[in-house]
């Protein structure tokens, strides 16, 4: 099922608005339909994935620009920019190892399909779609009325999943 260049479809929205439980869910779903997944989830903040003391905290503080820690369960290469700029969207799509489909948290500005989900609960409810010709549909916790965009249940993920292996080109 894997081919050169991986499909890519993103999930996009504003803060609060359900990205991260629906990608999960996602993931979970088509993990379990055979699908190998890997996701990209772009943070507008620093973020740190090592803990203060360890050792490979300590290769970092002392100035490794890459730290890969190995296990036999999991590996993790971290990369730190030292200041440089944040690397684009096709050069972190270009490190991931083969997959069937890339699922992208964030990345809302990123020519890609994706589906924009909607939360009454969010602090931002400005419709992305209106500005964003990449957004296919929309997944909400509530009515939506104002797009001709398909438009899902937030919580209905068979459908989104389905929806999105049709927009990919995969089987569903």
């Amino acid at each position: 099922m894997t081919d050169e260049k991986p499909r890519v479809f993103g999930i996009a929205g504003w803060k609060n608005s359900g990205k991260t439980g629906l990608t999960t869910r996602l993931v979970e779903t088509l993990v379990a339909r055979g699908y190998r997944i890997s996701t990209i989830k772009h943070a507008h903040h620093d973020f740190d994935i090592d803990k203060a003391g360890t050792d490979s905290y300590r290769h970092r503080e002392a100035g490794a620009q890459e730290v890969t820690i190995v296990s036999g369960t999991r590996y993790a290469i971290m990369h730190e920019l030292r200041g440089d700029p944040e690397p684009g969207f096709e050069e972190v799509l270009a490190r991931l190892a083969p997959c069937d489909l890339v699922l992208v948290e964030g990345y809302k500005r990123e020519p890609i399909p994706k589906i924009e989900a909607r939360r009454l609960e969010s602090a931002n409810r400005t419709p992305l779609d209106a500005q964003d010709p990449h957004v296919v549909a929309i997944a909400a916790d509530h009515s939506v009325t104002d797009t001709a965009l398909p438009v899902f249940d937030l919580d209905d993920t068979e459908a989104i999943a389905d929806f999105i292996l049709v927009t990919v080109g995969l089987p569903t």
